[in-house]
């Protein structure tokens, strides 16, 4: 008979890296293009020329224009993450679904602001809903970020030094009340929100090595600490 080592447990279920990428790919193409979709035609009418009924919707193209900015982000460092493993589990699944999930409803978020964004009374609550739709899909994302460097750390491709660690959490924690005070600022008028929305999108959009010396890496894998 075969014995078994005293020391052994069930096997751990593992999934390959390329069609969990390609999934989640899929879907965050889904959620940034579906944002198109608020840039609607104006309507023609009798009074007023084209040129003016086009910039009364500079709502929809300012909110636009930031949500594929911070969807774009957080696909970069969506891929960055992955490419970090060489397997997931069955946790990781989950999570990385919460986040789609979080990702997909952003076009929502934003229409509702861009419609709103200069209505009373409902631009507070509009400015609430969106800084809000980021806040929790930044926490999922940081959740996602720490379940991969902290906990699960046998399923890196390559070993993370402690200051690459601390340096890719802090800058994924930033987001986090970030957010909230966007969203507690959208209490006093939708512009704060919308400024601080913008302040944070081009704080991400620079590009970011982490600090502290690094382990050597894989080929392919060169230049994806940057985000």
């Amino acid at each position: 008979m075969r014995s078994k080592h005293p020391l052994s447990g069930p096997p751990r279920e593992m999934y390959g890296i390329g069609r969990v990428e390609a999934f989640s790919d899929g879907v965050i193409a889904v959620a940034i293009t579906l944002l198109v979709l608020d840039l609607r035609v104006p309507e023609p009418s009798d009074g007023g020329s084209l040129a003016h009924r086009l910039l009364e919707l500079w709502p929809n193209y300012l909110a636009y224009a930031i949500s594929f900015l911070a969807i774009g982000i957080m696909w970069i460092n969506h891929h960055a993450a992955l490419r970090r493993l060489k397997s997931v589990d069955h946790t990781l699944l989950v999570v990385n679904l919460l986040l789609l999930l979080c990702i997909v409803a952003l076009p929502f978020s934003t229409s509702l602001f861009a419609t709103y964004l200069d209505v009373e009374p409902g631009g507070h609550l509009a400015a609430v809903v969106y800084a809000g739709s980021f806040l929790v899909t930044s926490v999922v994302f940081l959740g996602l970020q720490f379940l991969i460097i902290v906990r699960k750390p046998h399923l890196l491709r390559v070993p993370l030094t402690r200051g690459r660690q601390r340096s890719l959490l802090l800058r994924g924690a930033v987001a986090v009340p970030t957010y909230l005070v966007a969203a507690l600022l959208g209490l006093l008028t939708p512009l704060l929100t919308l400024a601080v929305c913008i302040v944070l999108g081009v704080f991400y959009f620079i590009p970011f090595r982490p600090t502290g010396p690094s382990m050597p890496e894989p080929a392919e894998d060169a230049g994806l600490d940057d985000s």
